[in-house]
């Protein structure tokens, strides 16, 4: 009892440290972004009458992408390299590795220096990518707690790794009902999915979805995350050179998910932050006759449009639409005889009370069943980015059929579709425990950040999905150009921080970027109270930081 107490003991102490130094990094990192926006007010102000809401209006002597296609955005960034022809590779083994969207030097460099407070203190900082990092201890306690009851048992195996769970967030997912293994597990599976894993998924979503009847396993496929299915949807849908109809701005890799393997082009349905007269009352705002626009551009041009993807809640928006916005769009694809791919996979991340997101899966009836296909993982709302667990509901048998064919090229590893079923069976952790702390969490991170944009007057979607905000630093580029949006972007990146620039997720206006909220932001409220010791956590950082947005236009 004595050695166990000890242990105990020990591990407090250990996760006390570790939580002083998540709140000293967490610390610096809210500090150094405030430092880079603040440096400068100043240079160039703008009307305080301004609504934070009304963005500004482009003139018409500003430099915009074209709104209807891939290829006006840059696919590439090889900085003063020449990209080279390998004679090694195909022209279609060519194409993809030279491909690269716009964002990748970032994560390139950013993956050779990873931020780590201990190792890499003047790493590289990630706002860029969405993830969410506020539940890992959640996470972690389901870990321990089994760790903990071997451990009593005196089980050799478990005393050597609860030592190294006490300083790494999370190696599995385990309670007693998750660590069993049958042999089934370990052999071929259905590629849709084992029939168990894709029971509890009709299961899940029928209650999460609050769909008017059961739904049924025979409709769901499993693959390793949702850029799998948006791969293997294009691949099933579509044929090489079609295109899909999309609105823009959009998470980015939509991109690479339809166009690598299949050729599949986007045609995009340009969104603009400013709200015109008409029938608009939002920026960014999608509506039917924009979709029938965008359609009539693409016949001209010649294309063969065969699908729509509606992000819902939407990614870098933040936006919910609504049960009515979502029928007329449905109603446009059945009218014109389209696939609609509805991306969920936020949908457990709405955190504001009084916003209420629905389902498609909870209409009375879809309009087109058989062209409707909705797609949910695990990555966002569980905080499992790592586990790569997508699903997609369709009713239509044939699809279903098809994608069962590209299974065993995008198939998820038998435990850990034993571990997915467990989580989602476990309905009392999940609704008593992770779900509302969770959102309590965004909920709590959102407003730290929107406050902190509000003291620098910094123009910004006020929405309440997702982990990031869609803010505009249009005042920061001395031209309103994509140009000098990159140079901003490489700015921040120079100095270790690293955003998502707007022309990533192919946005019409230049100087927007997404803001990442989801890195223990909410702990911050601890030490930014007090900018001053802020500042003095890593003084020769912040001093380059300074003057850093009027270096970029020099």
């Amino acid at each position: 009892m004595q050695q166990e107490a000890q242990a105990e003991e020990r591990r407090e102490q250990q996760e006390e440290r570790r939580a002083k130094q998540e709140r000293d990094h967490e610390f610096r990192l809210m500090s150094m972004l405030t430092k880079v926006l603040s440096s400068s007010r100043g240079t160039e102000d703008q009307s305080a009458s301004t609504s934070r809401e009304t963005l500004p209006v482009p003139s018409t002597s500003q430099t915009y992408l074209l709104p209807n296609s891939a290829k006006a955005v840059p696919s590439m960034l090889w900085g003063d390299q020449t990209a080279q022809y390998s004679p090694y590779l195909s022209r279609r083994g060519n194409s993809m590795r030279l491909h690269q969207g716009v964002l990748q030097e970032g994560y390139n460099q950013y993956h050779a220096n990873v931020h780590d407070e201990n190792s890499n203190p003047h790493g590289i900082i990630n706002l860029g990518t969405s993830e969410n990092k506020l539940c890992f201890d959640l996470l972690q306690k389901r870990v321990r707690d089994i760790m903990i009851y071997l451990f009593k048992r005196k089980n050799p195996i478990i005393k050597r790794i609860v030592p190294v769970l006490d300083s790494d967030w999370l190696s599995h997912l385990m309670r007693p009902d998750m660590l069993q293994i049958e042999p089934a597990i370990l052999q071929y599976p259905d590629w849709k999915g084992h029939s168990f894993l894709r029971e509890e998924v009709a299961k899940f979503l029928s209650d999460y979805c609050h769909s008017p009847k059961p739904l049924k396993p025979k409709n769901v496929v499993v693959m390793n995350g949702c850029g799998s299915l948006f791969s293997a949807l294009a691949a099933t849908l579509c044929d090489p050179e079609d295109a899909i109809l999309i609105p823009s701005p959009f998470y980015g890799v939509i991109t690479e998910d339809v166009d690598l393997y299949s050729s599949v082009k986007l045609h995009h349905v340009p969104l603009y932050s400013q709200v015109p007269t008409g029938s608009d009352v939002r920026p960014f705002q999608l509506t039917v006759e924009k979709l029938e626009n965008s359609l009539k551009e693409a016949k001209k041009e010649g294309l063969n449009i065969k699908a729509l993807i509606l992000l819902n809640p939407h990614n870098p928006l933040g936006e919910v639409y609504s049960s009515e916005e979502m029928i007329s769009f449905l109603e446009f694809a059945k009218m014109h005889k389209l696939h609609v791919l509805v991306d969920e996979i936020y949908m457990l991340s709405v955190f504001n009370k009084t916003d209420t997101f629905r389902s498609v899966l909870s209409l009375d009836g879809l309009p087109d069943p058989q062209r409707t296909h909705i797609m949910w993982g695990v990555s966002k709302d569980f905080a499992m980015s790592g586990m790569r667990v997508g699903m997609v509901y369709s009713e239509n048998r044939d699809l279903v059929q098809a994608l069962d064919q590209l299974g065993c090229f995008h198939g998820v590893p038998g435990p850990t579709q034993y571990q997915m079923a467990q989580l989602l069976r476990d309905r009392d952790w999940l609704n008593s425990e992770f779900l509302p702390e969770n959102r309590q969490r965004l909920r709590e991170a959102h407003s730290f950040m929107t406050e902190e944009l509000k003291k620098l007057d910094i123009p910004f979607l006020h929405r309440s999905a997702g982990f990031f905000i869609w803010a505009d630093l249009s005042k920061y580029l001395s031209e309103k150009t994509f140009a000098e949006e990159l140079s901003l972007w490489r700015c921040f990146l120079k100095h270790k921080v690293l955003l998502s620039c707007g022309q990533a997720f192919s946005c019409v206006s230049p100087g927007w970027f997404r803001i990442i909220f989801t890195d223990q932001l909410h702990k911050l409220k601890l030490g930014l109270s007090i900018p001053e010791l802020a500042a003095g956590q890593d003084p020769t950082q912040l001093d380059v930081f300074t003057d850093l947005l009027d270096k970029a236009r020099k």
